[in-house]
């Protein structure tokens, strides 16, 4: 627990206090956002200039708060104390933010050289979305565990992720192989890196989202490092078998705790965007999330809003091209509010509490299932 909370602390104070370093220096080498004038937005009014490409700040508060944490682990239970050293968990975890961050990195740099809000091709970015997730998704499949106990006995082989479909745990009926668990991995990295991104658009949106997101995370996390198959003192039939639990946590925790830093100077009006660069690393990320702690299918739930945001985009685009009819006003769905008259604090707001009430129902029924497996 002392290292997540390090790792924590390190993370917001990073954000917080180095996120105006970067809104100057983004200033000062003209990287501001370009935006739209002739969509109607009143949001926009007021926001051309604004720095983008935040979210370098707190992919590198994240990391460096890794290392921060890790440096706190000094003392752990024998079954656990090879989580002393960086693990294959972090590798994937961390390469996934970091590498989906410069996918979206690229975008936002050709944003600011063209001028325009076209950026990266949809192709391009297609493509790195799917290169970063085979990549990483083979590494977490194909490399297992070796973590032995003080007699020298293996006590986890698990890999990163599972060959199995996971809800709150891995579904022994779906199982669908190390080639088809790479599959999904890419899936889910494209849905959470997209949906990320298609939440991004209004101040602190985003970032607050994603704090609950990655809190919840956390909080998984360390439950099942609290209750880990690899410990002998837990039963199987309630335990949890996943790889390096308190990593997951740790890694998660740094990431919610940079986002709050960096939600300080994001909020409206926001003096700095994240960009693609954050949007899509924090997708990565999250997908990372989902297929560690074995929960895939629980992520729908989870990031509920990012689901409803997205679909309101796909929805948008099957009725016009059947249609030549119109859903909603505007997509994504927050675009629809704003030209319905809602200001923009009250559609961040209200849709935070829509976030937080799939939040709260993803941990209701992970907390709900876990009850049940022990009676």
């Amino acid at each position: 627990m002392r290292a997540v909370i390090v790792a924590i602390g390190v993370a917001f104070l990073i954000s917080l206090f180095c996120t105006p370093i970067a809104i100057k220096v983004f200033a000062r080498l003209k990287a501001g956002q370009p935006i739209r004038s002739n969509l109607g937005l009143a949001s926009n009014e007021g926001k051309k200039g604004t720095p983008t490409m935040g979210g370098v700040v707190f992919i590198l508060a994240t990391v460096i708060a890794y290392v921060a944490g890790h440096l706190a682990l000094t003392t752990l239970p024998d079954a656990q104390i090879a989580q002393v050293e960086p693990t294959i968990t972090a590798l994937v975890l961390l390469g996934l933010m970091v590498f989906s961050g410069a996918v979206g990195f690229i975008d936002d740099f050709l944003k600011v050289r063209k001028r325009h809000s076209g950026g990266l091709n949809k192709r391009g970015k297609l493509a790195g979305q799917i290169l970063v997730g085979a990549v990483f998704g083979a590494v977490a499949v194909y490399f297992p565990s070796s973590m032995t106990d003080a007699g020298g006995n293996a006590t986890n082989t698990e890999t990163v992720a599972s060959t199995t479909l996971s809800f709150i745990r891995d579904i022994p009926a779906l199982e669908i192989g190390k080639i088809g668990s790479v599959i999904v991995i890419i899936m889910v990295v494209m849905a959470a890196t997209n949906g990320v991104n298609l939440t991004d658009g209004l101040d602190g949106l985003a970032t607050g989202a994603s704090v609950m997101v990655l809190a919840a995370y956390a909080l998984i996390a360390f439950w099942q490092y609290r209750h880990w198959c690899a410990d002998p003192s837990y039963t199987e039939a309630y335990c949890y078998t996943v790889r390096d639990p308190l990593e997951i946590a740790l890694i998660a925790g740094a990431a919610a705790g940079a986002c709050v830093g960096f939600l300080w100077w994001n909020t409206s009006p926001a003096r700095i965007f994240m960009g693609d660069t954050g949007a899509l690393g924090l997708g990565g990320l999250i997908a990372g999330m989902a297929m560690s702690t074995r929960t895939i299918l629980l992520l729908p739930i989870l990031g509920g809003l990012f689901v409803i945001i997205t679909m309101s985009v796909v929805i948008q685009i099957i009725s016009f091209r059947t249609t030549g009819k119109r859903v909603f006003r505007m997509s994504p769905l927050q675009h629809h509010f704003e030209l319905a008259g809602w200001s923009e604090v009250n559609i961040v707001v209200r849709f935070w509490i829509i976030a937080g009430i799939g939040v709260a129902i993803a941990l209701g029924l992970f907390y709900s299932e876990f009850l049940a497996a022990v009676s």
